[in-house]
């Protein structure tokens, strides 16, 4: 580091950088090899992973500032930057493949937790049971009893959820159904109304018909009786013309006495 202080700063202090993770790198996979919960080492693993990806990016910085500075420096420099920079792509190689070592003995053991130990790791399982004292077995079934209960738990929820939805459905299609009902009862009654109406509408024209044939029949007796009196006052003296009943007769020509001597 001190002859990267000599040529360059700001590579002295990526290169500073990156050592620091590769120290927190190897201090976190010797952390990770005592641990013996899956879950915790699921996080380390992580957690591990993100300093993996920092080192990535600094190994990516370093290059692209060597390249800025390639120019600067003589042929000897160049390569010592160089072998730096594949010495540390060699490293963290190293630590991606130790991590896919590990990430793959935690998938099998979760396998193994959720799904049952197949009948090749059958014996292997029972070796670990085993070798785990009481304390470990005690709270590996704890752990398991809080996760069946967690599951169960959430299968109630989602009943439950379910059940609600359900009542909430049930309630709007019964409010639909007595929506429906009284529509088709207004309908019935809006029928009713339309057919005696139209009864009245007949009735009351079957009426005005009787009416007009009355009137008409008291119009016709009407000409005929000023027709019988203009003829009686006509030819008085027609007898074929009987005479109307409270009608008085038309009055004759009287002869007086004392008007011949």
């Amino acid at each position: 580091m001190d002859q990267l202080s000599a040529i360059s700063e700001d590579l002295a202090e990526i290169d500073g950088q990156i050592a620091d993770n590769f120290r927190a790198l190897s201090n976190g996979f010797q952390k990770l090899e005592k641990i013996k919960d899956a879950n915790r080492k699921s996080r380390q693993l992580e957690e591990l992973t993100e300093k993996m990806r920092e080192c990535k990016r600094l190994i990516k910085e370093f290059d692209k500032e060597v390249k800025a500075l390639e120019n600067s420096f003589d042929r000897e420099t160049n390569k010592m930057l160089n072998e730096k920079k594949q010495s540390m792509i060699k490293e963290l190689n190293s630590y991606v493949a130790l991590k896919k070592q590990y990430a793959t003995d935690i998938e099998h053991k979760r396998i193994e937790l959720f799904e049952g130990p197949s009948e090749g790791f059958a014996e292997e399982n029972g070796l670990l049971a085993s070798s785990m004292t009481n304390e470990q077995l005690m709270d590996h079934g704890n752990r398991m009893m809080d996760d069946t209960d967690q599951a169960i738990e959430r299968g109630k929820k989602i009943v439950q959820e379910t059940i609600n939805v359900g009542t909430e459905t049930a309630a709007a299609l019964k409010a639909q159904t007595e929506q429906m009902s009284r529509v088709v009862n207004e309908l019935d009654s809006i029928h009713f109304s339309l057919k005696k109406a139209s009864q009245l509408v007949k009735e009351i024209g079957r009426q005005v018909a009787t009416d007009k044939c009355i009137l008409i029949l008291l119009f016709l007796i009407v000409i005929g009786v000023i027709a019988i009196i203009v003829v009686k006052l006509v030819h008085p003296d027609n007898k074929d013309i009987r005479d109307i009943p409270g009608l008085a007769p038309p009055v004759q020509n009287r002869r007086l006495l004392w008007s011949h001597s």
